[in-house]
This record gives structure tokens, sequence and C-alpha cells, in this order.
């Protein structure tokens, strides 16, 4: 029985030794995918462009830092970063800089902005994004895709600043908020030069042709759309910060490699 008994403890032992060595531990997880050569940071190509990258924080229409933004960081393909670069430079010269507010897109974010429509109970944003709009037309009315060509890597959401950059405000989860096209002194403080409407506000008025849009704020639409423009960008016009680069590097390819160094890196 003792013979039996120990044999059995053995087998045991050897099965548990097994299963250790051949169950996957967290060092062989599925690696993080990684950005092809042609993506590069902003920052590396002209550090003078600000960046307020709002997916890596609570203030967006979702209300939370969205997956897939390690970093606050701008990538782009290169052949992007650098028209930008060329607008930078001739608008630095007029006394404004460029500032982006998102590029390169994971398609993991785009998926959780698509969770986030499909949740009608969840609209803690709605009276700054989409004060005007029911969260179940945002597919429909184009609002939200499945697909983003932010995530092919060309495609950029920027505005204009005056200089000197005046210092914005953080955002505080939970504090008031005020509509997305309220006068500028009125809505959340940016930096921006007037566009008039916030960035991200799901309203006719971020058309970027939108007739009620005119004198300054007309300008200053028209600065942005010219100087980008001149170096290959065209405009959505459904959303004035919204430029895409052509031809683009990448035209059928949605990325999802995580924004962050690592991913350039490797």
């Amino acid at each position: 029985m003792k013979t039996t008994s120990l044999l059995r403890a053995l087998a045991v032992a050897a099965a548990t030794a097994l299963a250790l060595t051949t169950a996957p531990s967290p060092a062989q997880a599925k690696p993080e995918p990684k950005a092809p050569d042609e993506f590069v940071a902003l920052r590396d190509v002209d550090p003078t462009i600000l960046q307020e990258i709002r997916y890596t924080t609570a203030h967006n229409f979702v209300g939370e830092p969205i997956d897939g933004y390690l970093k606050p960081m701008c990538v782009l393909t290169e052949p992007a970063a650098k028209a930008l670069h060329k607008a930078q430079r001739k608008l630095l010269a007029k006394g404004y800089s460029l500032k982006v507010y998102d590029c390169y897109r994971p398609q993991r974010a785009v998926d959780h902005f698509v969770r986030w429509a499909k949740d009608l109970d969840d609209e803690r944003m709605k009276p700054e994004f989409y004060p005007q709009v029911d969260k179940s037309r945002l597919f429909a009315d184009g609002y939200i895709a499945e697909k983003s060509g932010h995530s092919r890597g060309s495609t950029v959401d920027l505005t204009v600043v005056k200089l000197p950059a005046l210092p914005t405000r953080p955002y505080v989860p939970g504090e008031p908020l005020v509509p997305c096209y309220a006068p500028q002194g009125e809505r959340f403080p940016d930096n921006s030069v007037d566009m008039g409407t916030g960035f991200d506000c799901f309203d006719t008025l971020s058309h970027t042709d939108d007739p009620r849009i005119g004198g300054e704020q007309r300008a200053n639409r028209d600065l942005l759309r010219g100087a980008l423009a001149e170096q290959g960008f065209v405009n959505l016009p459904e959303e004035w910060w919204h430029f895409t680069h052509k031809p683009e590097l990448f035209p059928d390819t949605y990325f999802d490699f995580p924004v962050s160094r690592r991913s350039l890196n490797g």
C-alpha cells in the first residue's frame, strides 16, 4: 500500500510540474503590435508644434481616458508629420502655432467609442459635446463609426494658437459643462483662436463652411485650412479641425498599435 501511495504521489507531482511548465505565463502573453517604420513621433519632427492630446484625459465626449492612448503624444506617418512641420514654419512667421488634439488613433480606441455610443444611458458629457444631438443618432448622423481614417496614420485633428501661447487649465471631472458652441469666453477654456466651436463639437456649426460662421471665426478657419492645404492636407467638411494628408501611405490599413514611444522604438 505504501508503494502504491508513493507512486500515486509521484505521478500527481509530475503532472502538476508538467502543467506549470506548459501553462502560458505573463511573459508569454501576445506582445503588443508595433508601428511600421514609416510612423514617427511628431515631436521628433517638429518640437514647436503644441500638443494637447485630449483622449489621454477625461475631457472628451466619452468622459474618460480612451483605450490605446498610453502616452500623450502625437504619432503620424512621416510624410504627414513633415508636412505639418512645413505648415508650422509658415504659421510661426505670422505669429501663430499649430496645436494637435489627436493624430494616429488605434483601432481599440475606435472600438471604445463604439461601445460608448451604444450605451445610451451614459450621457455624462452630453451638455458640452453633443447638447442638441440625441445619442441614439450618433451612428446615423456620422459622428461615430466603426472605422476611422485616424487609424491609417495620416489624419490629424488640430487648431491654431496665437503666440505667445497662453496656458490652459486642466479639466476637472464633474465640473459644470458648457455647450461646445457657446461663445468662446463661456465654453471650456482653450488657448486656440476662436474657431466658432470647441474641438469635437457634435454640431452642424462645426462644419467648416457653415454659413453662420463669419468674421474672425471664418478667418481663423480659413487660416488653418489654407496653411494645411498648401502642404497636401484635405479637410473633412463636417469638422473644421480634421485633416488628412494625401496621398496616404496606408490608404486601406487600420492599425492597432498603442500610442506610446515603445510602439515606435520596438
